[in-house]
């Protein structure tokens, strides 16, 4: 962005409270390109992995993309303070992190007509009997759809042929898988955690005591 640019858009950059809010930017239906930049630029992470290193002592270091005016090039915290860094970026549970207002408020009174309407689903063709009550739909994602979701691992399927496997029972009583994995062979106790201890010692030059050409 040139300097014109920027000072043309000066009077649409708000700064409150160590945020910045830059209205400047906007983009027409038709214009893919941009629109696609704008969504990047949102949907990035916190942290660029390529820049975050540790250093002979467990420290984290994380490089900057660009100096800042004091010529830092790099910030050092320690685990607990990155994970304290990071926490602070994780939003309250059940907050809304995307707000509208005038006609798309979700007050409107005229809302309706403008918004359309979720469309109904399907209905579902089942067989019931007289007496019988219909199923209640489960409220929770069941596990093998969480690992299927989170770990990308189908238990349902085969991992020899491909086929589709069926559940047959979940085993949950302790006595009887330590029984099982007694039978096959398999280690029923979980293994012995080892004493803690320190970083080994080292004679490395820190990242922070090394000198660095100036830009």
């Amino acid at each position: 962005m040139s300097d014109t640019d920027h000072n043309s858009n000066s009077g649409f950059v708000a700064k409150s409270s160590g945020f910045s809010l830059h209205a400047g930017v906007a983009t027409k239906a038709h214009e893919r390109d941009r629109l696609e930049t704008i969504c990047r630029y949102i949907a990035r992470p916190a942290v660029s992995e390529e820049r975050l290193s540790t250093n002979s002592r467990g420290e984290i270091i994380y490089k900057l993309k660009k100096p800042w005016i004091d010529g830092t090039t790099a910030v050092k915290f320690t685990p607990m303070e990155l994970m304290e860094k990071l926490a602070a970026l994780v939003p309250r549970p059940r907050v809304h992190l995307t707000r509208f207002h005038g006609v798309l408020a979700p007050h409107y009174k005229y809302r309706k007509q403008i918004v359309p309407p979720k469309p109904e689903p399907p209905p579902k063709l089942e067989l019931v009997q007289p007496n019988q009550k219909p199923k209640p739909e489960p409220k929770r994602m069941s596990w093998a759809r969480l690992l299927k979701r989170v770990f990308n691992i189908d238990i349902r399927q085969c991992s020899r042929c491909g086929g589709n496997m069926k559940i047959l029972a979940a085993i949950e009583d302790p006595k009887v898988i330590r029984k099982i994995l007694d039978h096959l062979g398999i280690p029923s106790s979980p293994p012995m955690l080892g004493s803690p201890r320190g970083p080994p010692p080292t004679n490395q030059e820190d990242f922070f005591t090394q000198t660095f050409p100036e830009h």
